[in-house]
């Protein structure tokens, strides 16, 4: 208990150092995991061989937990959507990579079986590294991140027929399977060790079984789990959502292994089915913080277990195997993702995310070792190889990163529209945003000139007879040819913060005198758009926040005057905050660091709450005193109306 205690406060502190650095230096949690492991294991030696490899196997289940959640937000329509990248850009993937790899292997002395089985090995790339930094840097939802995601799904796919291929390679026709810890159990000893569905079936018989497998989950996700959460609710512990979604996970990867299958493969099929259902959040929000943990672990596991000695001993062969293994698949990803008409941008990062190799190859390489294909001084390499390819993994991002924000985007300017008219508005990106603001313009009799990125919305646009154009706002020819230079008023409306700060610099630099109205995410954006010239900045959610804030005043007891006086005040207040802590923002200084400004943000705070307290104040005065002379004014009239009618009478 003392061991594994002390084991995992060294895990736990390494987590706790290196990954808040890795990301403050913008290199990604992945990278500083992966560092840690290094750190604790080769450098430091505080951890040993043996229990980071019992910790990697168990941090495994990480991936299985990522590729549920995956299929948790994939409804079926969109898997078959995807049916055509899975098949096309995935499967060409693995043909082209598993044969470029099998001939340099054939040339450089192995045998045919041998080459083949390294190709399927070095084709995999990394589902929980890739993922989890696509996730990280939001690039999920581009056209780059869903091929690269199909591109890992067809992998996990194809990790099954792999399976079954290397026994054959390595001729091993008896009956195979791997247990838990990556190594191979044959025959009887096989059913007597672990639990397996499948043991001692002849070939049909195995696959009545995976079949039905696989049956078995689809008809309990669509019949069985919306029942069994109904019953769960009936106690009304939040705990019990938690044990329900993690038995739902563990008992199909449990199944999925019973038959042979990937259990990362089984799980996603599992949130596929239930993506349509009404608990599918509350399966996401119970597994998230399991998921990030193991896959914490798996990384620092990997990190820790890198055999540096091999390196030492043969440090250029090595190094050139890495790099010869991730310009082949660069290229060849590359190459089809320019054949399915990628841009420039998810091209590259098609490219350089999955040039490297996978985790699961780390399984199949135990696999074939025991399988007699690979000899146990070619496991080992493969397996540094491979531990080495997912250290630079995520270095490649930040080279994507790089290339991305410096390498013109040439496809995005061949596919760009031409722009035939000029207008005294240009509106830049018509997202939720600049439609309201363009809605407005146009209902007022304004013309104005639409620029976007996103074709889809543009053509979408078209269709209700809004007039836009097609291209990066950013883009200088893009600018002036939307007449940059005779436009009164600009409205910078982009999605990405970042962009949206690059157009306001430009356009400042271009027109001194151009009006600059800029969409602005939160406080600190202000602060940068201020810096950058921007006259007029409006943060996106703020208007409509406040409007809530009065609902809920409202609600709470106050009037519909003084909840309207009340957010009116802090309107202004907060403008007037705004614009002192401007001038107070050091963009060479984290906010949380910056004495002057935490100082009199406090200052202001208290000065709001006054601020408040008196216009609330004022404003129940003032409907007191107009409650006061609106009886005043009607006892008047009553009197009048009864003196009009005493004086009829007396006539």
């Amino acid at each position: 208990m003392e061991g594994f205690l002390f084991q995992a406060t060294i895990y736990l502190a390494a987590t706790v150092i290196s990954v808040p650095i890795a990301t403050r230096l913008g290199l990604g949690s992945v990278l500083g995991y992966l560092l840690a492991g290094i750190v604790i294991g080769p450098v430091l030696h505080l951890v040993g061989h043996s229990e980071t490899h019992d910790l990697q196997h168990f941090a495994e289940f990480g991936v299985v937990m990522m590729l549920f959640l995956i299929g948790l937000e994939l409804t079926p329509r969109a898997l078959w959507d995807m049916r055509h990248r899975l098949l096309g850009l995935g499967g060409l993937q693995l043909v082209l990579t598993v044969g470029a790899v099998a001939w340099i292997a054939d040339a450089t002395g192995q045998t045919l079986a041998t080459g083949i089985v390294i190709g399927m090995i070095l084709a995999l790339s990394s589902t929980a590294v890739v993922l989890q930094t696509l996730s990280e840097k939001k690039l999920m939802g581009t056209p780059g991140g869903r091929s690269a995601f199909s591109i890992l799904l067809s992998q996990d796919i194809a990790v099954i027929p792999m399976l079954a291929i290397i026994p054959l390679l390595g001729g091993a026709m008896d009956t195979v399977r791997f247990a838990d810890d990556g190594s191979i159990q044959r025959g009887v000893e096989a059913s007597t060790q672990e639990l397996s569905l499948v043991a001692n079936l002849p070939g049909w018989g195995v696959t009545l079984v995976t079949l039905g497998a696989v049956a078995t989950i689809i008809l309990a996700g669509i019949f069985l789990v919306r029942p069994l959460f109904r019953f769960i609710q009936a106690a009304n512990l939040r705990e019990l959502y938690t044990a329900t979604a993690l038995l739902i996970v563990v008992g199909i990867a449990a199944l999925m292994n019973a038959v042979g299958l990937s259990p990362a493969l089984g799980t996603f099929l599992a949130g596929v089915v239930l993506a349509n259902t009404e608990f599918r959040h509350e399966l996401e929000s119970s597994i998230e913080p399991f998921k990030g943990l193991l896959l914490g672990l798996f990384f620092i596991a990997v990190g820790a277990g890198i055999n540096f000695a091999i390196l030492w001993d043969e440090p250029l062969k090595i190094s050139a195997a890495v790099i010869t293994l991730m310009l082949v698949k660069g290229a060849i990803l590359y190459g089809l993702s320019t054949l399915f008409k990628l841009r420039g941008r998810d091209r590259w990062l098609v490219t350089l995310s999955l040039a490297g190799a996978g985790e699961f190859g780390m399984v199949l390489i135990s696999f074939a070792s025991q399988s007699g294909v690979l000899s146990t001084a070619l496991a080992e390499r493969g397996l540094l190889l491979i531990a080495l390819s997912l250290l630079l993994t995520p270095l490649a991002f930040l080279l994507q990163d790089f290339i991305s924000k410096r390498l013109r985007d040439t496809d995005s300017d061949d596919l760009a529209d031409e722009i035939d008219d000029q207008q005294p508005v240009i509106i830049a990106g018509i997202g939720r945003f600049g439609q309201v603001v363009n809605r407005l313009l146009q209902g007022s009799g304004l013309s104005t000139t639409v620029l976007d990125a996103d074709l889809k919305t543009i053509q979408t646009m078209r269709k209700f007879g809004i007039k836009g154009y097609f291209g990066d706002p950013t883009r200088p020819d893009l600018l002036h040819a939307a007449g940059l230079h005779s436009a009164k008023v600009l409205v910078a409306a982009l999605d990405d913060p970042e962009m949206n700060l690059k157009l306001v610099e430009y356009a400042r630099k271009q027109r001194p005198d151009l009006h600059i109205v800029a969409r602005a995410r939160d406080r600190l954006t202000v602060y940068q758009l201020r810096n950058a010239g921007a006259d007029d900045i409006v943060r996106e959610v703020f208007d409509s926040s406040l409007r809530a804030g009065r609902y809920v005043l409202e609600q709470m007891g106050m009037t519909q005057y003084e909840a309207s006086e009340t957010a009116t005040a802090y309107y202004k207040h907060d403008r007037h905050m705004l614009r002192e802590l401007a001038d107070l923002w050091d963009p060479k200084v984290p906010l949380g660091e910056n004495a002057a400004y935490i100082q009199r943000s406090k200052e202001l705070a208290l000065d709001l709450e006054n601020a408040i307290m008196t216009t609330l104040d004022t404003s129940r005065e003032n409907e007191r005193i107009a409650a006061l002379k609106a009886a005043e004014t009607a006892a008047a009239q009553d009197a009048g109306k009864a003196a009009k009618q005493d004086t009829k009478k007396a006539g």
